[in-house]
């Protein structure tokens, strides 16, 4: 999951050059996001971009464009969907016999 929050100034400038959807849609597209959301997050516009990374090599290429486009925080964080949890089983229930 990406958490990218625009600083207010650079989001502003961004909506008043007409610049803030196409730079955000281009973005998206190379990205290729199962979903995203946009919403405020502490004061700031951020966006929840849910995508599949399968290489952690892959974070340059997802971060940069948000660092360069708007000057934005960026936070990659893993996730697990309902497909994920239920391969992860296994494990847990290894980690609740050694250590539950």
């Amino acid at each position: 999951m990406l958490k990218v929050s625009l600083p207010v100034d650079k989001g502003n400038a961004a909506i008043k050059d007409g610049s803030l959807v196409t730079k955000i849609q281009s973005i998206l597209a190379d990205l290729k996001p199962e979903a995203a959301y946009f919403t405020e997050f502490d004061g700031k516009r951020t966006g929840l971009i849910f995508f599949d990374m399968t290489d952690t090599s892959e974070m340059p290429a997802v971060a940069e464009p948000w660092f360069l486009a708007f000057d934005a925080s960026v936070e990659i964080k893993a996730v697990m969907n309902r497909d994920d949890l239920a391969k992860a089983r296994p494990g847990i229930e290894r980690a609740v016999e050694s250590f539950g």
